[in-house]
Protein backbone atom coordinates (compact mmCIF):
# COMPACT_ATOMS: atom_id res chain seq x y z
CA UNK A 1 0.00 0.00 0.00
CA UNK A 2 1.28 3.49 -0.88
CA UNK A 3 0.16 6.55 1.07
CA UNK A 4 0.88 10.01 -0.33
CA UNK A 5 1.06 12.74 2.32
CA UNK A 6 0.65 16.23 0.89
CA UNK A 7 1.36 19.14 3.22
CA UNK A 8 0.60 22.47 1.58
CA UNK A 9 3.06 24.81 3.36
CA UNK A 10 6.14 22.66 2.74
CA UNK A 11 5.15 21.57 -0.76
CA UNK A 12 4.62 25.15 -1.91
CA UNK A 13 7.37 26.71 0.21
CA UNK A 14 4.82 29.15 1.62
CA UNK A 15 6.25 30.86 4.70
CA UNK A 16 9.86 29.87 4.03
CA UNK A 17 12.15 32.65 2.90
CA UNK A 18 15.90 32.18 2.35
CA UNK A 19 17.89 33.69 5.19
CA UNK A 20 14.80 34.24 7.38
CA UNK A 21 13.22 32.17 10.17
CA UNK A 22 10.53 29.83 8.89
CA UNK A 23 6.97 31.08 9.40
CA UNK A 24 5.12 29.41 12.28
CA UNK A 25 2.58 27.74 10.01
CA UNK A 26 5.42 26.38 7.86
CA UNK A 27 7.10 24.78 10.89
CA UNK A 28 3.75 23.42 12.06
CA UNK A 29 2.99 21.91 8.67
CA UNK A 30 6.44 20.31 8.44
CA UNK A 31 6.06 18.80 11.92
CA UNK A 32 2.67 17.26 11.07
CA UNK A 33 3.94 15.95 7.73
CA UNK A 34 7.02 14.30 9.22
CA UNK A 35 5.07 12.75 12.11
CA UNK A 36 2.35 11.18 9.97
CA UNK A 37 4.83 9.92 7.34
CA UNK A 38 6.86 8.32 10.13
CA UNK A 39 3.81 6.58 11.60
CA UNK A 40 2.56 5.27 8.27
CA UNK A 41 6.06 4.05 7.43
CA UNK A 42 6.01 2.03 10.64
CA UNK A 43 3.10 -0.11 9.38
CA UNK A 44 4.09 -3.38 7.74
CA UNK A 45 3.38 -3.34 4.03
CA UNK A 46 2.83 0.43 3.86
CA UNK A 47 5.04 2.91 2.00
CA UNK A 48 4.43 6.56 2.87
CA UNK A 49 6.00 9.46 1.00
CA UNK A 50 5.85 13.24 0.79
CA UNK A 51 7.62 15.97 -1.14
CA UNK A 52 10.93 16.85 0.57
CA UNK A 53 11.56 20.45 1.61
CA UNK A 54 14.23 20.94 -1.05
CA UNK A 55 11.72 20.07 -3.80
CA UNK A 56 9.50 23.07 -3.03
CA UNK A 57 7.75 24.68 -4.70
CA UNK A 58 6.13 21.68 -6.33
CA UNK A 59 4.18 22.15 -9.55
CA UNK A 60 0.46 21.36 -9.36
CA UNK A 61 0.78 18.66 -11.99
CA UNK A 62 3.10 16.74 -9.64
CA UNK A 63 0.38 16.61 -7.01
CA UNK A 64 -2.10 15.29 -9.55
CA UNK A 65 0.34 12.64 -10.73
CA UNK A 66 1.09 11.38 -7.23
CA UNK A 67 -2.46 11.31 -5.87
CA UNK A 68 -3.97 9.43 -8.80
CA UNK A 69 -5.18 5.91 -8.09
CA UNK A 70 -2.51 4.38 -10.31
CA UNK A 71 0.29 5.72 -8.07
CA UNK A 72 -1.15 5.98 -4.54
CA UNK A 73 -3.75 3.94 -2.69
CA UNK A 74 -4.50 6.84 -0.34
CA UNK A 75 -3.77 10.56 -0.22
CA UNK A 76 -3.75 12.66 2.94
CA UNK A 77 -4.04 16.41 2.43
CA UNK A 78 -2.82 18.71 5.20
CA UNK A 79 -3.71 22.23 4.14
CA UNK A 80 -5.26 25.41 5.57
CA UNK A 81 -9.00 25.87 5.18
CA UNK A 82 -8.55 29.55 4.25
CA UNK A 83 -9.26 30.60 0.66
CA UNK A 84 -10.61 27.09 -0.08
CA UNK A 85 -7.07 25.63 -0.22
CA UNK A 86 -8.03 22.39 1.56
CA UNK A 87 -11.17 22.03 -0.55
CA UNK A 88 -9.31 22.57 -3.82
CA UNK A 89 -6.76 19.85 -3.12
CA UNK A 90 -9.40 17.44 -1.84
CA UNK A 91 -11.32 18.05 -5.08
CA UNK A 92 -8.22 17.28 -7.17
CA UNK A 93 -7.75 13.93 -5.44
CA UNK A 94 -11.24 12.83 -6.44
CA UNK A 95 -10.92 14.24 -9.93
CA UNK A 96 -7.81 12.18 -10.57
CA UNK A 97 -9.47 8.98 -9.35
CA UNK A 98 -7.46 9.04 -6.16
CA UNK A 99 -8.68 7.99 -2.73
CA UNK A 100 -8.73 10.74 -0.10
CA UNK A 101 -8.02 9.69 3.47
CA UNK A 102 -10.06 12.65 4.60
CA UNK A 103 -13.52 14.14 4.75
CA UNK A 104 -15.95 14.61 1.88
CA UNK A 105 -16.15 17.89 -0.03
CA UNK A 106 -19.53 18.63 1.57
CA UNK A 107 -18.09 18.13 5.06
CA UNK A 108 -15.08 20.31 4.24
CA UNK A 109 -17.30 23.06 2.86
CA UNK A 110 -19.53 23.07 5.95
CA UNK A 111 -16.78 22.95 8.56
CA UNK A 112 -14.62 25.51 6.75
CA UNK A 113 -17.44 28.08 6.80
CA UNK A 114 -17.46 29.05 10.48
CA UNK A 115 -20.76 30.92 10.22
CA UNK A 116 -22.51 27.99 8.53
CA UNK A 117 -20.95 25.61 11.06
CA UNK A 118 -22.23 27.67 14.00
CA UNK A 119 -25.72 27.77 12.53
CA UNK A 120 -25.62 24.02 11.87
CA UNK A 121 -24.55 23.29 15.43
CA UNK A 122 -27.27 25.48 16.89
CA UNK A 123 -29.86 23.68 14.76
CA UNK A 124 -28.61 20.37 16.20
CA UNK A 125 -28.47 21.49 19.82
CA UNK A 126 -24.67 21.77 20.07
CA UNK A 127 -23.50 24.63 22.29
CA UNK A 128 -21.45 27.18 20.35
CA UNK A 129 -20.93 30.96 20.78
CA UNK A 130 -23.41 33.32 19.16
CA UNK A 131 -22.02 34.12 15.71
CA UNK A 132 -22.78 36.73 13.05
CA UNK A 133 -21.18 38.00 9.86
CA UNK A 134 -21.77 41.68 10.66
CA UNK A 135 -18.88 44.02 11.41
CA UNK A 136 -18.32 44.86 15.11
CA UNK A 137 -19.25 48.35 16.31
CA UNK A 138 -18.69 50.46 19.44
CA UNK A 139 -22.11 49.29 20.67
CA UNK A 140 -20.98 45.67 21.19
CA UNK A 141 -21.41 43.85 24.49
CA UNK A 142 -17.63 43.50 24.83
CA UNK A 143 -15.62 41.32 24.84
CA UNK A 144 -16.14 39.72 21.42
CA UNK A 145 -13.98 37.72 19.03
CA UNK A 146 -13.56 38.87 15.43
CA UNK A 147 -12.00 36.41 13.00
CA UNK A 148 -12.06 35.23 9.37
CA UNK A 149 -15.06 33.21 8.29
CA UNK A 150 -12.72 30.59 6.77
CA UNK A 151 -9.55 31.22 8.74
CA UNK A 152 -6.75 28.93 9.86
CA UNK A 153 -3.83 29.39 12.25
CA UNK A 154 -5.45 32.31 14.13
CA UNK A 155 -4.54 34.68 11.30
CA UNK A 156 -6.48 37.98 11.54
CA UNK A 157 -8.14 36.85 14.78
CA UNK A 158 -8.81 39.47 17.44
CA UNK A 159 -10.14 39.56 20.99
CA UNK A 160 -11.87 42.94 21.23
CA UNK A 161 -12.46 44.13 24.80
CA UNK A 162 -13.37 47.77 24.26
CA UNK A 163 -13.79 50.45 21.60
CA UNK A 164 -10.06 51.19 21.56
CA UNK A 165 -9.19 47.59 20.72
CA UNK A 166 -11.98 47.69 18.13
CA UNK A 167 -10.24 50.57 16.35
CA UNK A 168 -6.94 48.66 16.41
CA UNK A 169 -8.56 45.52 14.99
CA UNK A 170 -10.35 47.41 12.23
CA UNK A 171 -7.04 48.96 11.17
CA UNK A 172 -5.03 45.73 11.39
CA UNK A 173 -7.27 43.13 9.77
CA UNK A 174 -6.71 42.08 6.15
CA UNK A 175 -8.84 44.03 3.68
CA UNK A 176 -11.62 42.40 1.68
CA UNK A 177 -11.81 39.22 3.73
CA UNK A 178 -15.10 37.79 4.99
CA UNK A 179 -15.14 37.99 8.79
CA UNK A 180 -17.42 36.82 11.59
CA UNK A 181 -18.02 38.17 15.05
CA UNK A 182 -18.52 35.78 17.95
CA UNK A 183 -19.52 36.04 21.56
CA UNK A 184 -16.40 35.59 23.71
CA UNK A 185 -16.78 32.62 26.04
CA UNK A 186 -14.31 32.32 28.94
CA UNK A 187 -12.77 29.02 29.90
CA UNK A 188 -10.01 26.57 29.14
CA UNK A 189 -9.06 26.20 25.47
CA UNK A 190 -9.05 22.52 24.54
CA UNK A 191 -9.21 20.20 21.57
CA UNK A 192 -10.18 16.62 20.89
CA UNK A 193 -9.45 14.53 17.82
CA UNK A 194 -11.64 11.77 16.44
CA UNK A 195 -10.88 8.92 14.06
CA UNK A 196 -13.94 8.94 11.82
CA UNK A 197 -15.24 6.23 9.55
CA UNK A 198 -18.25 4.07 8.62
CA UNK A 199 -18.40 2.57 12.13
CA UNK A 200 -18.60 5.98 13.82
CA UNK A 201 -16.32 8.48 15.55
CA UNK A 202 -13.66 7.21 17.98
CA UNK A 203 -12.27 9.84 20.37
CA UNK A 204 -8.57 10.18 21.15
CA UNK A 205 -7.23 11.86 24.30
CA UNK A 206 -8.42 15.46 24.77
CA UNK A 207 -5.70 18.12 24.96
CA UNK A 208 -5.33 21.55 26.48
CA UNK A 209 -4.45 24.24 23.96
CA UNK A 210 -1.73 26.79 24.75
CA UNK A 211 -2.68 30.15 23.21
CA UNK A 212 -0.98 33.53 23.32
CA UNK A 213 -2.34 36.04 25.83
CA UNK A 214 -2.01 39.06 23.53
CA UNK A 215 -5.59 38.89 22.27
CA UNK A 216 -4.61 37.19 19.01
CA UNK A 217 -5.07 33.52 20.09
CA UNK A 218 -1.80 32.43 18.48
CA UNK A 219 -1.40 28.67 18.80
CA UNK A 220 1.63 27.72 20.92
CA UNK A 221 1.09 24.00 21.29
CA UNK A 222 -0.76 21.85 23.79
CA UNK A 223 -0.65 19.51 26.75
CA UNK A 224 -2.15 16.13 27.57
CA UNK A 225 -3.50 14.36 29.48
CA UNK A 226 -6.04 16.72 31.02
CA UNK A 227 -7.94 15.99 34.28
CA UNK A 228 -10.53 13.19 33.87
CA UNK A 229 -13.51 15.40 34.73
CA UNK A 230 -12.54 17.79 31.92
CA UNK A 231 -11.73 14.96 29.52
CA UNK A 232 -15.20 13.46 29.96
CA UNK A 233 -16.82 16.78 29.12
CA UNK A 234 -14.56 17.29 26.10
CA UNK A 235 -15.44 13.85 24.73
CA UNK A 236 -19.17 14.43 25.24
CA UNK A 237 -19.25 17.84 23.56
CA UNK A 238 -16.78 16.86 20.84
CA UNK A 239 -18.83 13.80 19.97
CA UNK A 240 -21.99 15.88 19.65
CA UNK A 241 -20.08 18.33 17.44
CA UNK A 242 -18.94 15.68 14.93
CA UNK A 243 -21.92 13.33 14.94
CA UNK A 244 -24.18 15.93 13.32
CA UNK A 245 -21.77 16.49 10.40
CA UNK A 246 -22.12 13.90 7.60
CA UNK A 247 -19.05 12.93 5.59
CA UNK A 248 -16.28 13.29 8.17
CA UNK A 249 -13.55 10.72 7.56
CA UNK A 250 -10.08 10.04 8.94
CA UNK A 251 -8.49 12.33 11.51
CA UNK A 252 -10.74 15.24 12.54
CA UNK A 253 -10.03 17.83 15.24
CA UNK A 254 -12.56 19.80 17.29
CA UNK A 255 -11.65 23.01 19.14
CA UNK A 256 -13.52 23.63 22.40
CA UNK A 257 -13.72 25.97 25.35
CA UNK A 258 -14.38 24.24 28.67
CA UNK A 259 -16.05 26.64 31.09
CA UNK A 260 -16.31 26.79 34.87
CA UNK A 261 -19.57 24.81 35.26
CA UNK A 262 -18.91 21.27 36.48
CA UNK A 263 -21.95 19.98 34.56
CA UNK A 264 -20.52 21.21 31.23
CA UNK A 265 -23.29 23.75 30.70
CA UNK A 266 -20.69 26.45 29.94
CA UNK A 267 -18.66 24.37 27.51
CA UNK A 268 -18.71 25.45 23.85
CA UNK A 269 -17.70 23.98 20.51
CA UNK A 270 -15.66 26.53 18.55
CA UNK A 271 -14.74 24.90 15.25
CA UNK A 272 -13.96 21.66 13.42
CA UNK A 273 -10.73 21.03 11.52
CA UNK A 274 -11.54 18.36 8.89
CA UNK A 275 -7.88 17.32 8.58
CA UNK A 276 -4.83 16.32 10.59
CA UNK A 277 -4.01 18.81 13.36
CA UNK A 278 -0.91 19.49 15.45
CA UNK A 279 -2.37 17.52 18.36
CA UNK A 280 -1.28 14.41 16.40
CA UNK A 281 2.28 15.17 17.55
CA UNK A 282 1.42 15.06 21.23
CA UNK A 283 -1.00 12.16 20.94
CA UNK A 284 1.51 9.86 19.22
CA UNK A 285 3.93 10.40 22.11
CA UNK A 286 1.46 8.73 24.51
CA UNK A 287 -0.19 6.24 22.18
CA UNK A 288 0.73 2.58 22.64
CA UNK A 289 -0.83 1.95 19.22
CA UNK A 290 0.02 3.47 15.83
CA UNK A 291 -2.43 6.34 15.29
CA UNK A 292 -1.90 6.36 11.52
CA UNK A 293 -2.76 2.66 11.38
CA UNK A 294 -5.87 3.25 13.49
CA UNK A 295 -6.86 6.13 11.21
CA UNK A 296 -6.62 3.83 8.20
CA UNK A 297 -8.67 1.15 9.96
CA UNK A 298 -11.36 3.65 10.92
CA UNK A 299 -11.61 5.02 7.38
CA UNK A 300 -12.02 1.54 5.89
CA UNK A 301 -14.61 0.41 8.45
CA UNK A 302 -12.27 -1.81 10.45
CA UNK A 303 -12.64 -2.61 14.13
CA UNK A 304 -10.23 -0.48 16.20
CA UNK A 305 -10.54 -2.41 19.42
CA UNK A 306 -9.15 -0.88 22.60
CA UNK A 307 -6.87 2.13 22.12
CA UNK A 308 -4.25 2.04 24.88
CA UNK A 309 -2.32 5.02 26.19
CA UNK A 310 0.87 5.38 28.22
CA UNK A 311 0.59 7.06 31.62
CA UNK A 312 2.00 10.53 32.10
CA UNK A 313 1.72 13.98 30.56
CA UNK A 314 3.42 15.68 27.64
CA UNK A 315 3.69 19.20 26.31
CA UNK A 316 4.09 19.57 22.56
CA UNK A 317 4.91 22.57 20.43
CA UNK A 318 3.78 23.61 16.95
CA UNK A 319 7.35 22.96 15.76
CA UNK A 320 7.06 19.25 16.59
CA UNK A 321 8.87 19.37 19.93
CA UNK A 322 7.62 17.05 22.69
CA UNK A 323 8.52 17.26 26.38
CA UNK A 324 7.36 14.81 29.05
CA UNK A 325 6.10 16.57 32.18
Amino acid sequence: MRVFVYEYMTATGTGREPGSPDHGMYREGRAMRDAVVSDFSGIAGVEAFAFPDEAAPVEGIWFEEQCCGAVSDWTIVIAPEADEVLRRYALLVGRDRGRLLGSSLAAIELTTDKLAMAQHWLAHGVRTPATSDREPTVCEAFPVVWKPRDGAGSTDTFLIRDRFELATALAARAPVRPMIIQEFVPGRAASIAFLCGPRGHVPLLPCSQLLSDDGRFKYEGGELQIPPYLAERAVELGRAAVECVPGLLGYVGVDLVLGDASDGSRDYAIEINPRLTTSFIGLRALAVFNIAGAMLKAATGGELGSLEWKPGRVRFGPDGSVRFL
